[in-house]
Order: structure tokens, then C-alpha cells, then sequence
């Protein structure tokens, strides 16, 4: 359970160091590396990544990077990047977390609004910093991680070896402390819905994040995790667990090499996955095709969007047979939030199918979950909502908000999005999802869809997440989006589908049979036009979630 008390000396690194006594020898990191097929790990014991962040914590400081000043890093997950990201945190200097494959003009609006001191990359990132101008107005250090000391040496540019080197120090460094509601790192969102906001995270965020994940996921110092996401990738060494980190591109999932997990998974003797649903369905095909056991993991985490039920059934064949997938639901504001295994979603197959929603689960300790009116008003205080009729009752749909420990107060540099998406409660932050959904009467949250994908016509509003599922129980359906045309100022709902790799089948039979199904039910009746893509966008951090925006413009130019 999350305490108060939890937050004296408030820093995350205070568990590395707790880890780096209790635990000195242990496995703490180990990053895989491909070479021309074959597998090579890098490592490093708890002892050493805290002495080593340490060092780098000292010669950064010597360097004139201090306290409070904010350094954007851009490091791929490697030994540098655990020990550079906890030096950060050690010296109270706010790391800029951002994904490289948002795109250029993304990242200089999110450099543009976060005013970076420091630019921390690998030699590629730094190209792209000349090139694009990131932070050209407020960068005043530059540091190199890898590629060739030699050339960089000629070039003048510090590189992180030389600086360790200029600046060598042997001692615990004295960790900053801060107050538990004080800035400690900024995070920002894909832009899946939107521009990208920075999220301002707080070691209270940080910490009740660990909470949870001790308690709600039960997991226990000692354990390995196979970690293909880097933020939930330094969790690792604060929970006392090996953070494994597979040869992937962390911002295309869908492109892992199953060989390379399932390798370093059986290596290691994983106990813990994280994988994002588009994940767990690639190594889940993989798997089956070969009939292939994880017979180590303990657990699987699954978080970044709705997974499908198809794609879990397949996955946990893998597993044994009391494992399960435990389905978690967040944001980059608040993560996370609720949690379901395999074994209880599984059996609300039959509700989704009937455009039920998606189970996501009862909230973790500590959360609190509240659904409102649709509007899109901004709220100032929670207070003007209780008691009225912009709370809604179970099983009515509206926007989901939240309360809790890990829910963050505000973004950085945005004011009016902080307003429309912040409710103050007494002391507290309320969050406004974005997202749509209901609490059943056993206080189950079931999602959706996003409140921008909702669709307005005359007479009905229709909601992305149930309408589609209903249509995805056709054989032929991999996933479907439902988008809206404007036709003579009149709103017409239509259904894109992504059609089952190497599946045939006439668009005239297919749409008929759509629309037999979408008859039965009184949510998909009305949606009766539908249009085939090749291929849906999705976005760059989980690769699952549907850029039906895109979508939306694509279908019009196609009814037009």
C-alpha cells in the first residue's frame, strides 16, 4: 500500500541504493545486443550501476549541469542509459523523456515548450539536434553517448567517456531530495490523440507507481523482467528485479524478433513480461506456430491499449496454466489505474462481442474512478460536480476521471490543457481521461473508446470501442475503425476494415454480412456503409492504437 510516510527523502534512486546494499552482486541490468544472428549480453550488478551513476552524477555537476535544470535524453536502452538516467534523478537534473519516433516536427515542439539546458544523445540523435535545431535557443551542454571517442575528440564534443574521465570521483554521492510534489521529470504522450504534452512527474508519482506494482502485482525483489519498454524498464532496479532488455525497437513493437525475446526470456529465467498488446500478439503467433513454452514467467503485464481477447487466448498457450496476463489500464498521466487478468477478461468475451465495452478491471489501491457527463466543458472543482447530474450512475456512459497517488497535476508549459483536463478536489488532482466508458454494478470500469472518437449524428451518438467489436466477430475483420464523413452538412458514420492477413472475400458478400450483423444490435444498426483499408496507421509507442483521425480524412477524400 502507498504511503506518506514513503515520501521522506522523497527520490527514486533511494531504492537503487537500498538494491545496491541489500543485494550488491545481483543481476540488475542485462541489455542483449544481435550481431549478424547471434546474441551477446551486456551487464551490470546493483553495486556497480549505483557507483557508476554516482560517477556520472559528480562529473555531470563539475560540468556545470546542476540541480533543476532539465536534459533531454535520447539514449536507446544500453548500461549508459540505466546508469545516466538514475545520475539524473540523483541530482535532482529533470530528464526530458520523449519517443524519437513521434517525428521531427513533434520533437521540436516538444523541445520548443520544455526549454532543455542539456541534450544527451547518441551520435544520430545529435545529427538530428544539429539538423532539426532542437533546443538550439536554450541548449548550453552537450553530451555524446557512444560512437567514435576518436572522431569526437578532434570535434571538441564531450562525449560521456571523457567527461567520466575529466571528472573522476570515487564516492556515494549525496542524493537530492525533494519535496514529494516538486518536478522531478518530464514524460511526454505519443501525440496518438493530438499533439504531444509533457506530463509532469513527481518521485510521489514515481513512488506510488513502485507501490503498485510491489502490492497490486506482487512483484518481489529478486525477480528478472523482460522489459521491452524503457520507462517500465528502470522500474526494475527499484523494485530489486533484473531489468532485461531485448535487441527491439522500442517505438515499433510489431517489428521484435520473437527468437530474440523468447531467447533472452529462457536465459534469463524471466519471472516478469511487459509487453504492449501488439506485442503480446506477435509473440503470440509466433509461439503457436511452433508450439513453443515460457515456462518461467510468472506473470505477463499488458498495458498501452485494449488488447484483443484472440490475441491473449493465443499468447497464453505459452504460458502455464496458472499464469496469466494481467491487463492493465493508464496513460502516460496516470499509470496505472485498473488491472484484470486473462482468466476474468476472458469470460466477458461474450459482452464485448455484444458491444459491451472492454473490461479493463477494478482500480488498483488507491485509485479512485468516477464517470461524468460528456461534455466539453472545463471544470474547475470537484466540488460543483458532486451531487449533480454530471455524475453519472453505473452503467451510463461518460468520460472516465480519476484520483489517486500515480495521477499526475498538471503539464509542463500548457496551461490551457491543464485546465481542461484537470479537476482540483480538495488539495487533490482529479484527471480527465479523454477516455469513455461506465462502472458496472460490481465496480468494474469497462472502455469505450475515446471521447474525440465519438460519433454525433441526428440521431445517436455512437462510441468507437463497442461498435467495433460488434463488426470484429466476422472472420474476415483483423480490426475495424469507426469514422465519421460529413456529407451535404450531414454526419454519416462509416466502418473502416483491416482485413485478416490473406483472408478473400468479395467486398459485396463481405459488406452484406456486416450489415446483417450490425443489425442485430440496436448500437450498429444505423452503420450500414463501409470502406476497405490496406493497412490502419497506428501510433509510434504501442503500435495498437488507431489513428482513425487519419482514417477519418482518408475515408472522406474516398466518399467525396
Amino acid at each position: 500500500m502507498f504511503k506518506e510516510s514513503d515520501l521522506n527523502n522523497a527520490n527514486l534512486c533511494r531504492h537503487l541504493k537500498s538494491a545496491a546494499v541489500k543485494m550488491p552482486s545481483s543481476l540488475a541490468v542485462a541489455v542483449q545486443k544481435s550481431h549478424f544472428c547471434k546474441l551477446n549480453y551486456d551487464e551490470i550488478d546493483f553495486k556497480t550501476l549505483n557507483e557508476k551513476s554516482d560517477a556520472i552524477a559528480y562529473a555531470l555537476n563539475a560540468y556545470g549541469v546542476k540541480q533543476g535544470m532539465k536534459a533531454v535524453l535520447m539514449v536507446t536502452p544500453s548500461l549508459d542509459f540505466f546508469a545516466l538516467t538514475f545520475a539524473l534523478f540523483k541530482a535532482g537534473i529533470i530528464p526530458i523523456l520523449v519517443d524519437p519516433g513521434m517525428g521531427v516536427k513533434n520533437l521540436k515542439q516538444c523541445f520548443l515548450e520544455s526549454k532543455p539546458d542539456v541534450f544527451i544523445g547518441i551520435p544520430k540523435a545529435q545529427i538530428a539536434r544539429k539538423l532539426f535545431s532542437w533546443g538550439k535557443k536554450s541548449v548550453k551542454h552537450v553530451i555524446t553517448v557512444g560512437g567514435n571517442e576518436i572522431v569526437y575528440r578532434f570535434t571538441g564534443q564531450m562525449t560521456l567517456n571523457q567527461l567520466l574521465a575529466k571528472y573522476p570521483v570515487n564516492a556515494p554521492y549525496p542524493m537530492v531530495t525533494l519535496a514529494d510534489d516538486d518536478m522531478s521529470a518530464i514524460l511526454f504522450t505519443s501525440g496518438s490523440t493530438g499533439v504531444p504534452k509533457g506530463v509532469v512527474y513527481s518521485h510521489r508519482m514515481f513512488e506510488a507507481q513502485i507501490s503498485a506494482l510491489k502490492n497490486d502485482y506482487e512483484i518481489k525483489p529478486g525477480e528478472r523482467d523482460l522489459a521491452t519498454f524503457p520507462l517500465f524498464s528502470l522500474f526494475g532496479p527499484a523494485l530489486g528485479m533484473a531489468s532485461i532488455v531485448p535487441d527491439m525497437d522500442a517505438s515499433k513493437p510489431i517489428t521484435a524478433n520473437p527468437k530474440y525475446i523468447f531467447s533472452a526470456i529462457e536465459k534469463y529465467q524471466c519471472s516478469n513480461l511487459f509487453a504492449n498488446p501488439a506485442l503480446i500478439e506477435v509473440l503470440g503467433k509466433a509461439g503457436e506456430k511452433k508450439s513453443h513454452k515460457l515456462t518461467s514467467l510468472q506473470r505477463v503485464i499488458s498495458a498501452g491499449a485494449p488488447a484483443t481477447l484472440a490475441s491473449i487466448k493465443t499468447f497464453s498457450k505459452m504460458l502455464n496454466t496458472n499464469v496469466e496476463v494481467l491487463n492493465s489500464y493508464g496513460a502516460t498521466e496516470s499509470l496505472p489505474l485498473t488491472k484484470i487478468g486473462s482468466e476474468a477478461l476472458l469470460k466477458t468475451k461474450e459482452i464485448t462481442n455484444n458491444g459491451g465495452g472492454i473490461c479493463v478491471g477494478k482500480p488498483v489501491e488507491g485509485v479512485n474512478i468516477e464517470i461524468i457527463n460528456i461534455t466539453e466543458d472545463d471544470i474547475v472543482d470537484w466540488n460543483t460536480v458532486i451531487n449533480t447530474d454530471i455524475l453519472l450512475k453505473p452503467n451510463q456512459i461518460g468520460e472516465i476521471v480519476v484520483k489517486g497517488p500515480m495521477v499526475s497535476r498538471t503539464y509542463y508549459e500548457r496551461k490551457s490543457a491543464t485546465t481542461s483536463a484537470k479537476i482540483k478536489d480538495d488539495g487533490q488532482v482529479r484527471h480527465r481521461m479523454g477516455d469513455l466508458g461506465y462502472l458496472d454494478d460490481q465496480g468494474l470500469l469497462w472502455m469505450c473508446g475515446r471521447k474525440a472518437h465519438r460519433i454525433e449524428t441526428n440521431h445517436e451518438v455512437l462510441f468507437s470501442i463497442p461498435c467495433e467489436r460488434i463488426f470484429n466477430t466476422h472472420k474476415a475483420v483483423k480490426r475495424s475503425a469507426l469514422v465519421a464523413v460529413t456529407n451535404n452538412n450531414v454526419t454519416q458514420p462509416i466502418l473502416c476494415i483491416e482485413l485478416e492477413n490473406g483472408f478473400r472475400i468479395s467486398e459485396k458478400i463481405l459488406f452484406g454480412e456486416l450489415k446483417q450483423i450490425g443489425a442485430k444490435f440496436t448500437q450498429t444498426q444505423n452503420i450500414t456503409d463501409f470502406l476497405i483499408h490496406p493497412d490502419f496507421p497506428v501510433d509510434i509507442r504501442h503500435n495498437a492504437k488507431i489513428f482513425r483521425e487519419k482514417l477519418a480524412v482518408w475515408a472522406q477524400n474516398k466518399k467525396n
